[in-house]
């Protein structure tokens, strides 16, 4: 029969530094008095194993997921070369029929409509390159 103690896992630096954040947080928020952080903190930083960790926390509301953001940013563009290859298209297409307005004779501002559209499908492409990177979402190309 396996012994309790030999089944528990060492907590490492970074599991104590996040729940330090969570109590610290939590004393931010009000949720705890001074003397309570400071109490929970000592044990955070004593704790070997990641179960004294969790009992530390156990009273204290979960953080909400993380929602979506945009998804048009600079480690999306990073991550995918089709949405980089996009980009430079839409920005391409963007100067052209701006050069062309201006060398037409700037009356109406008519290139807004095609810059209009070229920037949703930009954003479309990059918030489908994100539904497709969350778990459970991956759908085959």
């Amino acid at each position: 029969m396996e012994d309790n103690r030999t089944a528990r896992i060492r907590a490492a630096d970074a599991d104590r530094e996040r729940v330090a954040t969570s109590v610290q947080t939590a004393g931010s928020e009000g949720r705890l008095t001074l003397e309570e952080v400071e109490e929970r903190l000592t044990r955070v930083y004593a704790a070997k194993f990641t179960d004294e960790l969790a009992a530390l926390t156990a009273d204290l509301p979960r953080p909400a997921a993380p929602r979506p953001g945009f998804p048009l940013t600079r480690d999306a563009l990073r991550r995918h070369p089709a949405l980089r290859l996009h980009l430079a298209v839409v920005v391409a297409v963007a100067v052209l029929v701006v050069v062309r307005w201006a060398v037409l004779g700037a009356g109406f501002f008519w290139p807004a409509f095609p810059m209009f559209w070229l920037a949703v499908s930009l954003f479309v492409h990059a918030r489908v390159r994100s539904f497709r990177e969350r778990p459970g979402n991956a759908v085959p190309y």
